[in-house]
């Protein structure tokens, strides 16, 4: 007969294991939970270039320089940061392909 804290160790070993491949997070698992998270950061980061471009487009007349010249730096900023996560992406994906 197995004690009880023994056998509430094995149930929690049990548990633990449910969906993993020895262990460990199968590799084809973990590069498709990363492009999902790449693909909400590019998400994210394409929500804000619109949105600093709209104000740039209403208000780059009635706004200080310092907010135009802000603004622009940012969003050219976020548009590299969007092509980076885009070529993440991509290599992800290229990686599943191999796996």
């Amino acid at each position: 007969m197995v004690s009880a804290p023994a056998a509430q160790r094995q149930a929690l070993d049990f548990l633990s294991r449910i969906g993993q491949a020895d262990g460990a997070m199968a590799r084809i698992d973990r590069l498709k939970e990363e492009v999902g998270w790449l693909k909400v950061v590019f998400g994210v980061l394409v929500a804000v270039d619109a949105s600093l471009l709209g104000w740039l487009a209403q208000n780059y007349t009635g706004a200080s320089r310092l907010l135009v010249v802000a603004g622009t730096a940012l969003a050219v900023a976020v548009s590299f940061a969007i092509v980076h996560v885009n070529r993440l992406a991509y290599r992800r994906i290229e990686q599943l392909e191999d796996a």
